[in-house]
């Protein structure tokens, strides 16, 4: 991740790693309660936003926050991470609702028979995140390509959008992505003003304020998150518009009808929205294939996200205390299966809100368990409150959700590490908004492999790494990759990593010199179980590269093995001049050079017989080729006799010139 790791706060004492153990709840209480309080605020209005936007009634986002709280922080070990719904399942959880016969609010008892329905899926898709986890399928999330991750998370974003923004300006959305789309003008168009208002300044709160927190003080005022301004000016203008009543009021000549359907929707009493699943999607006939197929995509999907999140999670703990992801799969399981039982959405560990963890000090994984108490007290007893939101101030903060997935800094980054990786991140974009989730990213990898096949990876070696381990002395051993290092190989690589070197508590070389492709996800990894090893008074170094040119100068660019272009400059000048040229050439770039005595003739011959020359050569890099060029040509051309070549070379082992 690009964020900076946290130093370790000062008020707790040196060489102290909090911990989420009996003593460390009574200990690091005060730190992880407020953080807890400060992660509610932020989680309440996006779990009832994510719900709403899933299809399920606005509190049971807010179930699934509670029951991840109080379940993960008890099984998993993961200190920092919050679990949740995510808006990164929306799309899965909306698409299973529908295949079940959802109607949008149309025909209300079809919905709730739908809405039953998808909890039986959730709940069986959290028996089988059960058995990942018993199973140790924790490695799950390596087998994915980077690219193809994000593509399927920006994907995810702008559905999100697509299917907010209507809402933003009180009309509603339905139809596939592209659909949806194509109509988005003429919903705008008919926007109602009064619920465009709010959402509107929602929107400018949420995009706004995080661009002028820094300027804020007393600093206090920078830990208030834009979510609950965002509440604390929606709900009062609700009020003002006077939301909770059936009216109608007139704008420009036009009338618009507003009231109680534009405020979130919640029963009086919490134990009342208690709603238990209807397991008859696997007895039917009409129903089996549907419900299998969304227990694998909640599944799978769910797992690697959430997976995905606790690693990234991990790079930010100040303590680097590491998650045992097979464990965290387990304890999401088991509390998708708790939710889904009472009417929850599928949780995962998320991002959004365990950064924001980390930003406000917890200190253990009782900060959730916090966050999910705050949850359940506030939705028990004043839930009339949750009543005066306005949907549009929610559909608000899902549309900046959704925008922080798919933002242009995405596309950028994605560019920087190489074209072919933006290339698989657009498409596996379009492939998912043209299909589906699943296919999206099908089709994404089957390009993975397509443009791995260009560059010449051996069919042999697309599954399966050739390793030789050797031992270079009692504590180290090197690991020589052969064939190609990539995506689909990356698990076995991996473990044999891990087992030589975590495991027996050795320093490892993994030499990628007889790789002829490494791939961007594998350097990317690899970076990462370096931070593993330093974490563990261990050494893991990458070597072996330097025949292998990049797509990029990103340090995760997919590497080809081959020779690198460079610029051969070679100037012949009077032998005195050698030493003052060779000090431009090393000032300008050139780590090395060449000078050897000549002589010979040219078209012009003024000088007497016997003058001694010098021919001085260098391999640099384009930019310093020019740089050299331009200083030979004003410093020295003009006084003396010089002559300058520069010409394009391909070489091995470029860093030894």
């Amino acid at each position: 991740m690009s964020d900076p790791v946290p130093t370790p706060r000062a008020s707790t004492p040196a060489g102290e790693v909090p911990r989420g153990t009996p003593a460390g709840f009574l200990r690091f209480l005060k730190a992880d309660a407020t953080s807890g309080f400060l992660v509610f605020l932020i989680a309440l209005p996006l779990c009832l936003g994510i719900s709403l936007a899933s299809g399920f009634p606005p509190v049971a986002g807010v179930f699934t926050a509670i029951v991840g709280a109080l379940v993960t922080s008890l099984i998993s070990n993961s200190e920092l991470t919050i679990k949740g719904p995510a808006a990164g399942l929306i799309v899965i959880v909306l698409g299973a609702m529908q295949s079940f016969g959802y109607t949008g609010g149309a025909d209300p008892q079809t919905d709730f028979h739908a809405y039953r329905m998808t909890l039986a899926v959730g709940c069986m898709a959290g028996l089988v995140q059960v058995g990942f986890g018993l199973l140790r399928a924790g490695a799950l999330s390596e087998f994915f390509p980077t690219a193809v991750v994000h593509g399927m998370l920006a994907a995810i974003g702008f559905i999100i959008c697509l299917k907010q923004l209507p809402v933003v300006f009180g009309q509603k959305a339905s139809g596939e992505p592209l659909e949806i789309l194509r109509d988005l003008p003429e919903k705008i168009a008919h926007f109602n003003p009064q619920i465009t208002v709010i959402g509107l300044v929602s929107l400018a709160i949420l995009f706004g304020f995080p661009l002028v927190k820094s300027r804020l003080r007393p600093a206090w005022l920078r830990m208030i998150p834009a979510q609950l301004i965002v509440l604390a000016v929606a709900v009062p203008l609700g009020m003002w518009f006077d939301l909770a009543r059936d009216h109608t009021y007139s704008f420009a000549g036009h009338d618009y009808r507003i009231g109680p359907s534009f405020l979130v929707d919640v029963p009086g009493n919490l134990a009342a929205a208690v709603t238990t699943p209807d397991f008859s999607v696997f007895t039917g006939s009409a129903t089996l294939a549907a419900g299998i197929w969304w227990v694998v995509m909640f599944a799978l999907v769910g797992s690697v996200e959430s997976l995905l999140s606790a690693k990234a999670i991990d790079l930010l703990d100040p303590w680097r205390r590491k998650t045992d992801m097979n464990r965290d799969l387990l304890a999401v399981g088991v509390a998708n299966v708790a939710a889904a039982s009472l009417g929850g959405l599928p949780m995962i560990s998320e991002i959004v809100r365990s950064k924001a963890n980390i930003d406000n000090g917890a200190r253990t994984r009782f900060a959730d368990l916090w966050h999910g108490l705050f949850l359940l007290a506030f939705v028990a007893v004043v839930p009339w409150a949750i009543h005066r939101i306005p949907l549009s101030a929610l559909a608000a903060m899902l549309v900046y959700t959704g925008f922080r997935l798919a933002s242009p800094r995405e596309f950028i980054n994605v560019f920087k590490i190489g074209s072919e990786q933006l290339l698989i991140f657009v498409v596996t974009i379009v492939g998912v908004l043209a299909t589906d989730l699943l296919t999206g990213v099908g089709i994404g990898i089957a390009l993975k492999f397509l443009i791995h096949a260009l560059y010449g990876v051996p069919l042999s070696s697309f599954f399966k790494p050739f390793l030789k381990v050797t031992a270079v002395d009692d504590h180290t051993v090197q690991i020589d990759a052969g064939g190609s290092a990539v995506f689909s190989n990356w698990i076995p690589f991996r473990n044999q990593i891990v087992q030589l070197g975590l495991a027996q508590g050795n320093d490892v070389v993994v030499n990628l010199a007889g790789a002829k492709v490494v791939d961007s996800s594998v350097m990317e990894k690899l970076e990462g179980l370096r931070h593993d090893f330093e974490q563990a008074g261990l050494r893991l170094d990458v070597v072996g590269l330097e025949s292998h040119r990049g797509t990029s100068a990103h340090p995760h660019a997919t590497r080809r093995r081959g020779l690198t272009r460079l610029r051969r400059v070679t100037v012949v000048a009077e032998a005195a001049l050698e030493p003052h040229i060779v000090q431009r050439f090393r000032e300008l770039g050139a780590s090395g050079y060449t000078a050897v005595p000549c002589h010979g003739g040219g078209r012009s011959d003024t000088g007497p017989p016997g003058d001694a020359f010098v021919r001085i050569e260098a391999i640099v890099p384009d930019d310093a080729a020019e740089r050299i060029l331009d200083a030979v040509e004003a410093e020295f051309t003009p006084t003396h006799r010089v002559t300058v070549c520069i010409e394009t070379v391909e070489a091995i082992q470029p860093e030894k010139f």
